[in-house]
Formats: structure tokens, C-alpha cells, sequence
């Protein structure tokens, strides 16, 4: 993941830190500019949305039909607030700015009647995000209201967290309690720390548990609450003599696998085990250590969760985008289908759900893009990450950032005059095009901005920060990265780096599928510069391999069609529709 700084150089736009009380005081946005409605499109969209299913129902019956009607309903109901992926290549790349009829919202997503002064993002984001295209299901909806009562019942400070917390001193889980816990803990940079945010909360959803984040100094001004009516803070004063928070490790003493490999929990139809011994009494905590090494990947096996059921306490260390994962899990796998009937909107949906920048981030973002992005009719986001193990010279990946550009048709034409270029608009029109670049180094922005300085005003290229380094323990770096995140999500076209979680989450909250750069391994440039995603989830880069699973059997054809290799890693998996 990225991380940028203070900008040094002359000529770049900079993201500055604003007093956090400023933004209570933000004056409205500007009027989106809107793009007229294509009404023969839609209209031929609905008659083929409505007929297809009736096809499908004689062709395969039921079940078919009925999964694609669920698509297609989340798909008409988007478009009363943007288009979807509507381009003749598939790309998410023509979707209008939101309709004057968006909902603040989000079709539901969001709970209403929350304090908009303090997390003036929540209630605001809509009108900047260009896509919105998948609505959330009915179930969906259903479930995020349920947890949001029980997360008012059991946060810090209730009468059943606090029975919770003795239960958890007396070193043992008890089988009575009503509430039961995932607890994130931080691991990684800005990126990983939020898609593992996100897997977490879906877990929580999933098994009916409360979500609650041990968030460190470097975080802690980053997100608004999520939940009406109760914090999602742990307070780290009810865990000082009991377990480790922070720096906690990819192998800890209190792991999972440690403890059933110490026959401390009991796994049903364990061949093992003593038939004749009682069960033992499960601990009242175990971390899950599900970061890159994936020490806890018996995790993902259904005996396994029907053990840590019957713990009240799992601490989560993960730095992974571990949902498509749970798919192959047969006790999720049909509520998880409810849930998202388009399984490339897990990650888009809980996101805008789940993360909201805090006031402090809101108004550098806002102030960053009324200066700089708004008077432009197109926004393309260029998110550029550099690895030790695949860094190529910088006139290698601007090279393969203009031949993917060429590829995908992303960014404009560097002359006017210029047809082919490197692709133009699609639309072919001349309406000013903003490129914002995020990337720890300056060096792509100053060439992009020396190729477009012939088309005077008509293509601004921009790039809030360039600090060189990564520095995940800043505040305030974290801060930054996490409105340049932002920033990019607004885009109406992303060009991101493979492996990169921070393009990842910038592409899962914009609603976009991007033209993904493909990794240089061994500082070798690739033959393919970039592949268009087809899902515009993130990608799992560490599943779980190797594993022999006891449970309930998954259904095998089901995994197949929507957990399918990453386009940019080939060990990695997504969800895909």
C-alpha cells in the first residue's frame, strides 16, 4: 500500500492540514455537473432485464433465474443514482455523475438520523462518488439494521460488555453470554488495515458478532464511528492485563492452531481427539492470525468455525482482504448469496458502509478537490506503487503506464489535434480532463504534466503529496493517504498498480473496475502492461492452500463460478460475477 507526505517540489498541488473544526463550518458543494440521461439505453436495458430472466427460468430453471433477477433489481435500482459498467468493452469506465435524485443514503446503506457535524463525510460522499453501481440487497439492509441493534446493546460501556469483559478476566468463554466479539487489531499499512477492517466486519455480520477496533495513535483520528448510537472503540484499559493489542506478530503464543494443536479447544469429528474425555472449556480469547503467512488457515474450514463459535473473544490480526474466502466455507456460502447477490460488490458496499473519513481527513479531501478537480468534467485516477522485489527504472513504468493508457484508452490525447494518441476520451468530447496522481514519488507527475502543458487548461494534471517513504506510524501521514484514497475514488476512470491495496480499496469504493498494472517481477517490464479488471473486488493475495477440510461440503460449482484467480496475481483469489 502507499503512503505520501508533505509535497517539496515547486508547481505540486499539496495537501495541507486543516483544523478538524473547519470542516463543521464546510460550505455545501459545489452542483455536480450531470450528463444528460441516455433514456433508448435504459429503456432496451429494462426489456432485456425483464425478459432474460424468463429464458433463464426455462433454460435452468429456478434457481438461475431467480439469482440473476436479484442482480439485475440491484443493478435498476443503481441506476436511479448513477449508470453501471456500461462501456462496449465491459469496463467500468461510463458511468455518469451521480443523478440529481442520488441518495445520501446510499439506497439504505447508511443509517439515518446519525450527527452529521460530527462525521460530515457520512452524509456527504455521495455527492462526489461518480458510481454507485450495485444498490444493496433487501437482506442486506435487513442484516446491517440488526447488527446496529445489537452492536447499541453490546458496545463499551452497556451492562453486557462489561459482563463480556469479566467473562473475559476469568481466563474461560462462557456458553450464556449475549454477546460475543471480533476485535480488529491493526497490522500493515493504511490499505491492509482497511480491507482487513472490512473482512472483519463481514465476519462480525456473518456469525452474529460485535465488531469493536483497537485502534493505535497512528489511527486514531482517521474514521468516524460506523454505528449509530454506540462507539466501535475497544478500550485498551480492559485488555492491559489480559492479551497483547499492538506488535502482537504473524505466530502468536495464543493463535488459534496453537491451541487446537494443545487439544485447548475441541474441533467436532476430530480424529484425534479423546472420545471418552470430556470436552475442554474454550479459552475466553484467541487471536486469529490471518495476516500474509495465514498461520490460522484451518480458519477457513466449517468444523473449525463451529469451535471458535464457542469462543467469546477472537482477536483478529490480518492484513488481508480475506472475504472470498469465506465463500468456500459451506455455513456462509448461502447467506453470504443473500447478502450480495453481485458478488463484485462486497467490498464497494461494506466500505462506503463501514469507513468514513473523520472530519479531521473530510475536509482536507474536500478542500483538495474544489481547488483542484471539480472544474473538470472527467477525473482520472493514476495510483503508481513501486516494490523492492519488482522495481523497474522510471522511464520503464512511465513507458508502461503510457502503453497501458494506449491499451485501455484511458488518458487523454497529448495534442489537441491528436485521434489516436493515447486514446483520447471515449466520448470524443473536449471537456477539461483532471489526472490525479498518487504515488510516493514525483517523478510520473512532473512527466505527465510536461506532456499535456501544450493543451493548456484542457487536461490538469495533479498530485497531492510525494513524501518518498512509507511511514505507517505518522498520524498524519495516514491522514493524507487516506484523503488521497479518497480523492482517487471520486475518479471517473482508475489506472492502479497490481498487488496494491490502496488501489484496491481506492477502485472498491469508487464502484469502478480498473485497468490494473502488471507487476514487474524480478525488474523484468511486462510483455502485457495492464489487464482491465472484470471484477472490481479486491484481491485475497494470501488464501488459504493446502487445507483439508472436515465440514459440510461447499458447493463446488457455485465456489467455481464466483472465487476465480486475480487478474494481477495468479495465487491470489476475488470474487467475480
Amino acid at each position: 500500500m502507499e503512503m505520501s507526505g508533505v509535497s517539496a517540489a515547486a508547481g505540486v498541488p499539496e495537501i495541507k492540514l486543516e483544523d478538524p473544526q473547519e470542516a463543521v463550518a464546510e460550505p455545501e458543494p459545489w452542483p455536480l455537473k450531470r450528463e444528460k440521461p441516455r433514456r433508448c439505453r435504459q429503456a432496451l436495458l429494462v426489456v432485456g432485464l425483464v425478459t432474460l430472466p424468463l429464458l433463464l427460468f426455462l433454460v435452468l430453471g429456478q434457481e438461475s433465474a431467480a439469482a440473476f433477477w436479484q442482480i439485475a433489481t440491484a443493478k435498476l435500482t443503481a441506476m436511479n443514482g448513477g449508470r453501471g459498467f456500461n462501456d462496449d468493452d465491459g469496463a467500468a469506465t461510463g458511468a455518469t455523475t451521480a443523478a440529481a435524485n442520488a441518495d445520501e443514503l446510499l439506497g439504505g446503506l447508511i443509517a439515518p438520523g446519525m450527527d452529521r457535524r460530527s462525521c460530515r463525510s457520512r452524509y456527504d460522499s455521495w455527492r462526489y462518488y461518480k458510481h454507485f453501481p450495485y444498490a444493496p440487497s433487501p437482506h442486506l439492509l435487513r442484516r446491517l439494521r440488526a447488527y446496529e441493534d445489537r452492536h447499541r446493546r453490546c458496545a463499551p460501556g452497556t451492562p453486557l460488555y462489561a459482563k463480556a469483559v469479566d467473562q473475559l478476566r476469568s481466563g474461560r468463554s462462557a456458553a450464556d453470554l449475549e454477546c460475543n466479539y471480533v476485535v480488529w487489531l491493526p497490522f500493515d499499512g493504511l490499505g491492509n488495515r482497511m480491507l482487513s477492517m472490512v473482512s472483519g466486519f463481514l465476519y462480525a455480520l456473518l456469525t452474529d458478532r460485535v465488531f469493536l477496533a483497537a485502534l493505535p495513535p497512528d489511527s486514531d483520528d482517521l474514521f468516524c464511528e460506523p454505528f449509530p448510537g454506540a462507539t466501535w472503540r475497544l478500550p485498551a484499559d480492559d485488555f492491559l492485563h489480559v492479551a497483547k493489542l499492538f506488535g502482537v506478530g504473524q505466530r502468536p503464543d495464543r493463535s488459534y492452531w496453537s491451541l487446537v494443536d494443545k487439544k485447548e479447544i475441541a474441533v467436532p469429528d476430530d480424529p484425534a481427539a479423546n472420545a471418552t474425555a470430556a470436552p475442554p472449556v474454550p479459552p475466553a480469547y484467541v487471536y486469529l492470525s490471518l495476516g500474509w503467512l495465514l498461520t490460522d488457515r484451518i480458519f477457513f474450514c466449517g468444523e473449525h468455525q463451529v469451535a471458535i463459535k464457542k469462543v467469546n473473544w477472537l482477536l483478529q490480526y490480518s492484513d488481508l482482504y480475506y472475504a472470498p474466502s469465506l465463500y468456500a466455507v459451506a455455513e456462509f456460502q448461502d447467506e453470504l448469496r443473500r447478502l450480495f447477490p453481485a458478488k463484485e460488490s462486497v467490498a464497494h458496499l461494506l466500505a462506503r458502509y463501514l469507513l468514513h473519513p473523520s472530519n479531521s481527513v473530510w475536509a482536507i479531501v474536500t478542500s483538495y478537490y474544489r481547488s483542484n478537480l471539480a472544474p473538470a468534467g472527467r477525473q482520472i485516477g493514476v495510483q503508481i506503487r513501486m516494490y523492492g522485489h519488482s522495481s523497474i527504472p522510471a522511464d520503464d513504468m512511465y513507458k508502461q503506464i503510457l502503453a497501458c493508457s494506449r491499451q485501455e484508452r484511458i488518458l487523454p490525447a497529448a495534442a489537441e489535434s491528436g485521434g489516436g494518441g493515447d486514446g483520447g476520451n471515449k466520448n470524443g468530447t473536449t471537456t477539461a480532463t483532471a489526472i490525479l496522481i498518487a504515488s510516493l514519488y514525483a517523478d510520473y507527475y512532473k512527466r505527465l504534466r510536461s506532456r499535456y502543458a501544450a493543451r493548456g487548461g484542457a487536461v490538469g494534471v495533479f498530485q497531492p503529496t510525494h513524501e518518498e517513504r512509507q511511514a505507517t506510524e505518522s498520524l498524519a501521514h495516514n491522514r493524507k493517504a487516506l484523503a488521497e484514497i479518497y480523492l482517487l475514488s471520486f475518479s471517473d476512470e482508475l489506472l492502479t498498480s497490481g498487488l496494491s491495496t490502496f488501489g484496491y480499496v481506492a477502485a472498491s469504493l469508487a464502484g469502478v473496475r480498473p485497468a490494473i498494472l502488471l507487476t514487474a517481477f524480478d525488474h523484468k517490464v511486462p510483455a502485457t502492461p495492464c489487464r482491465r479488471a472484470v471484477s472490481m473486488e479486491p484481491c485475497n493475495l494470501t488464501p488459504p492452500r493446502d487445507v483439508e477440510c472436515r465440514g459440510k461440503a461447499v458447493d463446488k460449482e457455485d465456489l467455481a463460478r464466483h472465487v476465480r484467480v486475480c487478474e494481477d496475481w495468479e495465487h491470489g483469489v476475488k470474487f467475480f460475477d
